[in-house]
C-alpha cells in the first residue's frame, strides 16, 4: 500500500493514522468525527527519531510508514511525550526491530515505560526541562509540561525547524483535515477536546504557554487532530481557555420526566434571553456529553434542571453534576431548578454535589407537582437576578 506521509518541515515527516470509524474514547468521551494518533519521523545528518507512536491496532501501518522513509532497525531514538497507549503503545512494537534505539522520557515517563512497555532501564535515556539531543542538523529540547493531562507529559522542539511537539495539548479529536487551515470548525473541536481533556488542569496550560512563550514556533504538531501552520489561531484560544475568560453566557443543563422540569428550564431560559444573555441549552436525554464540555469551557453560569427520582436527583443530572465537579469550569454562578410528586430532594443533593466548587449558588426552586403560572412567575425573576450577575462580572 502506498501510504501518505509528508514532509510537514525540511526532515520531518507525518507517519500518523486516521482512525475514522472511532466513536467513543475512554468508554467517556463521544467522537462524531474520528480521531487521528499523530506519529512523527525526524530525520537528521547523524540520527533518527520518531516522536510519539499510535493506538492499539495501528502498530504495523506505523512500521510500514516507518520503513518507506528509514530502515527501522537504524533508529536511533523513540521520544515519549506521554505514556498513555493512544501515544505510546506502538512504542515497543518500534523498539523490538531498532534493538539499539533508546527510549527518550522524563523521569516518570520513565517509570512508565517500564509499567505499560516492559522497556529495560538500559533503554532508557531519561531528559529534564531544556535537555537537548543533537541528530545532526536537527536539535530536539525538551520541556516538561507535567499534567497535560499525565504527569510525565513533555514537549519536544525542534530548534532549527521551529515545529513543537505538544502530544496531547493543543489537540482535537477529529479525523478531518491534516493542516488546520483545512478543517472549517477545527477550533470548535479544539474548544471541545479542550473541555472534555484539559481544563481541569488550567493553571498547568498556562504554565506551559508560559514555558514556551519564547520559542520562535512556526508549526504546532499535536497528537490528535490537524497540525498547525497558524500557531497563534490555537495559542490565542488557549491562552483565553486556561484564564478561564467566561462570556456572558449561561449553560442550561437538564432532564425532565413528566415536563414540570422542563417547563421551569424554557421558563428560566426565555428570562436570561430576554435580559441578553447568550444560552447553550442541553437536554441530557439526547445531548453528547463532549458538546456540554465545548460549552463549559466559556460560560459564566449554569443552570441545572432536574426531578427528583427515589429522593434524589435523576440519574442523567447525577453525572451532568459530577461532571461540572470534576472537569472545573470556570463557572461563577449557579441555579437549582426540581420537581418532585410525593417526595423532594434532589436540590439537597445537587447542593451537596456542588459544595466543593467555587460557584454561587444565586438561587434554587423546588415545586411540587405541575408547574403553576406564579412557579414559573418565580423562575422567571430568579432568570432575571442571574442575569444580573453574570453582567456584573464581566
Amino acid at each position: 500500500m502506498n501510504y501518505y506521509t509528508p514532509e510537514i518541515s525540511d526532515g520531518i515527516f507525518w507517519i500518523g493514522s486516521k482512525d475514522w470509524n472511532r466513536r467513543m474514547f475512554d468508554a467517556l468521551i463521544p467522537l462524531p468525527d474520528g480521531t487521528s494518533y499523530n506519529a512523527y519521523l525526524v530525520r537528521g545528518s547523524r540520527g533518527t527519531a520518531l516522536i510519539d507512536s499510535v493506538n492499539p491496532g495501528f502498530e504495523n501501518e506505523l512500521l510500514d510508514k516507518l520503513r518507506s522513509l528509514t530502515d527501522i532497525r537504524a533508529l536511533d531514538f523513540v521520544i515519549m511525550n506521554h505514556a498513555e497507549p493512544d501515544h505510546a503503545n506502538a512504542i515497543k512494537a518500534v523498539m523490538d526491530i531498532s534493538m539499539d534505539s533508546k527510549l527518550v522520557t522524563t523521569q516518570k515517563g520513565a517509570k512508565m515505560a517500564q509499567v505499560f512497555y516492559k522497556i529495560p532501564e538500559q533503554r532508557l535515556v531519561i531528559v529534564k526541562d531544556g535537555d537537548t539531543l543533537e541528530l545532526g542538523g536537527r536539535t530536539l529540547r525538551f520541556i516538561e509540561a507535567p499534567w497535560l493531562h499525565w504527569p510525565e507529559t513533555m514537549f519536544t522542539y525542534v530548534e532549527e525547524n521551529s515545529v513543537l511537539f505538544t502530544c496531547d495539548y493543543f489537540g482535537a479529536h477529529t479525523a478531518a483535515g491534516f493542516y488546520d487551515d483545512e478543517v472549517e470548525d477545527l477550533l470548535s473541536a479544539a474548544k471541545r477536546y479542550f473541555g472534555e481533556i484539559m481544563m481541569p488542569f488550567k493553571a498547568k496550560g498556562a504554565q506551559a504557554l508560559e514555558k514556551i512563550k519564547g520559542l520562535d514556533i512556526d508549526i504546532i504538531a499535536p497528537s490528535h487532530g490537524p497540525i498547525y501552520r497558524d500557531p497563534e489561531r490555537i495559542l490565542d484560544m488557549y491562552r483565553l481557555w486556561t484564564a478561564g475568560k467566561t462570556r456572558e453566557k449561561a449553560i442550561i443543563v437538564y432532564v425532565s420526566m413528566w415536563s414540570a422540569t422542563e417547563k421551569m428550564i424554557r421558563s428560566i431560559s426565555e428570562s436570561l434571553m430576554s435580559e441578553g444573555i447568550e444560552i447553550s441549552y442541553f437536554n441530557l436525554l439526547n445531548s453528547d456529553i463532549g458538546d456540554i464540555a465545548r460549552e463549559l469551557v466559556d460560560s459564566r453560569a449554569i443552570v441545572l434542571g432536574t426531578p427528583t427520582v427515589l429522593g434524589g436527583m435523576h440519574p442523567l443530572a447525577v453525572y451532568a453534576a459530577y461532571l461540572v465537579k470534576v472537569l472545573k469550569p470556570p463557572l461563577l454562578y449557579g441555579v437549582a431548578l426540581s420537581s418532585y410528586g410525593w417526595g423532594g430532594g434532589a436540590v439537597g443533593q445537587l447542593s451537596e454535589m456542588l459544595k466543593p466548587t467555587k460557584i454561587e449558588v444565586v438561587g434554587a426552586i423546588e415545586i411540587n407537582g405541575p408547574a403553576s403560572d406564579e412557579d414559573l412567575r418565580k423562575v422567571a425573576m430568579l432568570g432575571k437576578e442571574l442575569a444580573a450577575k453574570i453582567r456584573s462580572s464581566g
